[in-house]
């Protein structure tokens, strides 16, 4: 069964009332790293919601290049229509919404920009889509192409932080 984003689960209380698998399987929703979420299930009991986020931050905060590859891996590339039912899936579907699936040229361009940036980087381009359009999306694709592999990958663990501060809103504020 997915994740509710919201429900019993919601807000401190919610969030120390759940029994830690089904917790974990929310965290992983958000960000799909599993030291990141069991050490903010570990944090738990949560006295606020300023306390969850904390935990949050915190755990996230170094990521290694092993935890990125399997966050990636959870993401579908911008401008693909997200399949799937689970929670993850919906999510992105929400967050690429600015995305318009009827523009024929957007659509190549950012399938082609996808594809130079995985030649280049090896990894899929990641950025926080919510509420930016295709266009916008293509044009910080673009302007990414030319860094450094190792200053992309700051960027990219930097993009996974504010995806999952995002989604780690809908699981606590519901």
């Amino acid at each position: 069964m997915p994740p509710s984003p919201s429900g019993n689960g919601s807000g401190p209380d919610g969030l120390n009332a759940l029994p830690r698998p089904e917790l974990v399987e929310r965290l992983l929703a958000c960000l799909d790293v599993q030291r990141w979420a069991d050490e903010v299930a570990d944090r738990r009991p949560f006295a606020s919601t300023t306390e969850i986020y904390r935990a949050a931050d915190d755990a996230a905060r170094e990521l290694t290049r092993e935890e990125i590859d399997s966050a990636l891996a959870a993401h579908p590339r911008i401008g693909d229509r997200v399949q799937g039912s689970d929670t993850s899936s919906s999510w992105s579907r929400s967050e690429q919404a600015g995305v318009d699936a009827g523009d024929a040229a957007l659509r190549e361009a950012l399938r082609e920009g996808n594809e130079e940036y995985e030649r280049r980087f090896g990894h899929v381009y990641l950025v926080c889509a919510s509420g930016r359009s295709g266009a916008e999306l293509l044009e910080i694709l673009r302007s990414r192409l030319g860094n450094d592999p190792e200053e992309e990958l700051g960027i990219v663990a930097e993009e996974l932080r504010k995806i999952a501060r995002l989604r780690l809103a809908k699981v606590v504020e519901g």
